[in-house]
Order: structure tokens, then sequence, then C-alpha cells
């Protein structure tokens, strides 16, 4: 009861305090954003489970093509793919180490080993990824998306730089180089992972699987980092908590888990090498979409 003469309510304070209520959104607008991120779910796991690849790396340019047609600030743009993206790996990656737990396929020596790294890697990148302009991350995503297309086209899968892996002061360095950039570009750690323990000569199946629990170790306090530092930020969409969108994060987990099986089916009809080219036509494509925004 809003306080008043002889304990009742005072009309005029009461239109005040109710007028000091954020302002809920548009229902037509939140519609569309809702409806939007559904597609971008359903969208992110086809692609994912069609083309074997985690989905922080289908996810930030699915939800940047989203977030730029919808008319989002382009200064929050890729802060909030990426944050979005970190946020919805968290269930995700659970979901898979516990998976492949139960096969005894994750190298849990290497991870205590990289994981203290992992995280240090982890917090520089969010912090650099909060103090720098959208245009970086979107630079930065495009260029690596562009540097693994390369990779996946040009180089050989026997091709090997060591016969084994480093010490463990150069292990220490490389988790923590893949913590930064894939909490600054919004990945799991498997885009990263994989290719740097497979070029020590490392059993593919066995990365696979470790890279999974790597990406729970990025997705968490990554997340977390990305919360923090776009709270109290203007132009977010509503039920944002930070540059987390939670709407995002409701729809498009359940659906990306729905039809990632759909498109892992589907994969076992095409050949894999064309599964390859088509995701590294993917990349290329992101990539140079992104560089086009930041031209425009």
């Amino acid at each position: 009861m809003m306080p008043g003469s002889g304990g009742l309510p005072d009309p005029f304070l009461f239109y005040c305090w109710f007028e000091s209520l954020p302002a809920m959104p548009d229902m037509t607008f939140l519609f569309v954003l809702a409806l939007a991120l559904l597609g971008a779910g359903l969208t992110a796991g086809l692609i994912a489970g069609l083309l074997g690849v985690g989905g922080g790396i289908v996810i930030v340019p699915v939800l940047f093509h989203l977030f730029t047609l919808l008319g989002f600030d382009p200064a929050i743009t890729m802060h909030l793919a990426v944050g979005t993206s970190l946020a919805s790996i968290v269930p995700t990656s659970i979901s898979a180490v516990r998976s492949h737990l139960l096969r005894d396929a994750v190298d849990v020596v290497l991870l205590r080993r990289w994981a203290p790294a992992v995280v240090v890697g982890v917090v520089c990148g969010a912090a650099v990824a909060s103090a720098v302009q959208g245009a970086v991350l979107t630079a930065l995503f495009g260029t690596v998306a562009l540097m693994v297309a390369l990779y996946m086209t040009f180089v050989p899968d026997r091709v090997r730089l060591r016969d084994s892996l480093p010490g463990p002061a150069v292990q220490s360095v490389m988790a923590a180089v893949i913590g930064a950039f894939s909490a600054m570009m919004g990945i799991g750690g498997g885009t990263l992972t994989v290719p740097s323990l497979v070029l020590c000569d490392y059993p593919i199946r066995r990365a696979v699987a470790t890279s999974s629990a790597v990406g729970m170790i990025i997705a968490v306090p990554g997340a977390i980092g990305f919360m923090v530092a776009g709270a109290g930020m203007p132009g977010l969409p509503p039920f944002s908590l930070g540059y987390v969108s939670l709407l995002g994060l409701v729809l498009i987990v359940p659906t990306a888990m729905i039809t990632a099986p759909i498109g892992a089916r589907l994969a076992h009809s095409v050949n894999p090498r064309v599964l390859k080219r088509a995701f590294a036509v993917f990349l290329v494509l992101t990539s140079a979409h992104m560089f086009y925004s930041l031209m425009g």
C-alpha cells in the first residue's frame, strides 16, 4: 500500500510509482524475437548434428545474423551472441561429458593438467572481450573461422606437427590460449582443442571426448563473465542477464537438442569429405558476412 493521508493510497503517489516501473516489452516484438530464437535453435542443432561440430561455432554466427536482422545496436550484437552461446554450451557440454565419461573416453589426467590454465585463459579472454568493441570480437571470430576453414580444406588428416604432446609448461600455454580465444568467440573449445591435440598425434576420439570436458570448463566462467560485463548495458533485448539472453537460452538449447540427432542421422547418408567441405564453406561464408558487416 502506498502511503497517503489517513493510511489510504494517494493516487498521485501510486501513479508515480507505476510510472517508475520498467516498461514491458512490446508483445509483437517479443513474439518475433521468440520465433526467431526458436528458428536459430533449430538451425544450429541441425547444422551441428549434420556437420559434427560443436554448437558454439554454429550458434554464434546464427545469433549474430539474427540480432543484426532484428536491428539490435551493433555495439552489443556480437557480445550478446557470444555470451548467449557460452551459456547455451553449459547444459549441452554437461550432457556430452557424462556420455563420454561413461565410455571412459575422457583423458582425466590431461584435463586436470589443463583445467587451471584454461580457467585463467577464460577469465583473461572474458575481461578483454568486455573491454573491447563488438567490432573486435566480430573480426576475431571471422578471422579464426576463416583459418579453421582453410585448415579443414587444405591440411590432410594425416599431417602431424609432433609425435607426442609437448611438456607441461607448453601445454599450459596451449590451454590458456585455447581458453582465452574460446571465451572471446563464444565456442566450447572443440574447434581449437581437437586440432591442437590431433596435430600432436593425440587419438582423435579421445581428443573429441576430452574437448567436451574442456568446453564445460570454458563455458561456465565465460558465461558468468559476460553476464557481469553486460549488466546494466542499454539496448539489451528483453529478459537478458547482462550479455546473455535468457529467452535465447531457454529456446535455443531444447530445440537444438531436438534437431541435432536429426542432423546426425542425415550425416550418415552423406560422404564425410562432402560434410567437411560443407562445413568449410559455412565457415567461409560466415567469415565473409562478418567482415562485410564491419565494412558496412
